[in-house]
């Protein structure tokens, strides 16, 4: 029999122990001599049957490291009308708006089950593509937020960041303290602890190929793009008060717009 149909033989022979449950999500997976030794098959096939999974969402690990079974990702559904209930939230009591999270309702994973929820807060320089989306001249300061969060052990991380200009942020010294994350109301609390009210939010979404780090990171299989989302915030005056960066794999991301036209 041809080494390609055995290198597919042997991937669906693995694929039917992860249905089933022989090999957990997380699992250590033997390591290609391993498996070539254990089902008798050439070096060249078992590496081909590994990569077929890796390619099909089975299995995850960088070629000649550690494999294992892949965890499911959370699915991710963003509605354009998050905004207007992250909105609706800002003026209610803190007990409401701790009880609420608008980022949570996109997964469906509560906070507090999170594995993994940690936020950086930094203040650097504005690169000239982040003060041109920030309207403000290259080099000022702004303070840098990166978000990071994982449902499970050893599944992929969500990611995000986000940039304020220093001297609006300023307003609010809590806004630097990273033990006050995760903001009870989000974003849209924090700009109204700095006298600024939400006017509107413009996302622009593309599509790109990950980089290393983010296949790495997010646990992204092979030839599946990222959906980017560049959010621009915008205040009742005019200024923008916040542009962040939010990378979605598409093999679980889905976006919702909803569109409501006023009535003649």
């Amino acid at each position: 029999m041809a080494n390609t149909a055995k290198y597919l033989e042997l991937a669906e022979e693995l694929a039917a122990r992860i249905q089933k449950g022989e090999l957990a999500p997380g699992e250590r997976v033997s390591t290609v001599a391993e498996l070539a030794r254990q089902y008798g098959v050439a070096h060249n096939t078992a590496s081909r049957a590994v990569q077929t999974l890796k390619e099909r969402g089975l299995l995850s690990g960088k070629p000649g490291g550690t494999t294992w079974v892949r965890v499911p990702p959370a699915r991710t559904t963003r509605r354009n009308t998050r905004y207007q209930a992250e909105k609706d939230l800002v003026l209610r009591p803190l007990e409401e708006r701790q009880a609420v999270g608008v980022a949570e309702l996109d997964s469906g994973v509560p906070l507090a089950a999170m594995y993994e929820d940690q936020v950086d807060l930094d203040v650097v320089r504005a690169s000239p593509e982040v003060a041109a989306a920030l309207k403000i001249e290259a080099g000022s300061l702004v303070l840098r937020r990166i978000g990071r969060r994982r449902h499970r052990q050893r599944a992929g991380i969500s990611t995000s960041v986000s940039y304020m200009p220093h001297d609006l942020a300023s307003r609010n010294p809590e806004l630097f303290d990273a033990e006050n994350q995760p903001w009870p109301g989000g974003t849209q609390h924090q700009l109204h602890t700095l006298g600024v009210e939400v006017d509107k939010i413009v996302d622009y979404v593309t599509a790109v190929m990950p980089t290393d780090e983010e296949v790495a990171e997010q646990d992204i299989p092979p030839a599946v793009p990222v959906i980017q989302i560049r959010k621009v915030t915008y205040a009742t005056t005019g200024q923008i008060v916040e542009v962040a960066d939010i990378p979605l794999p598409a093999d679980r991301s889905e976006l919702i717009y909803e569109t409501k036209l006023e009535r003649w």
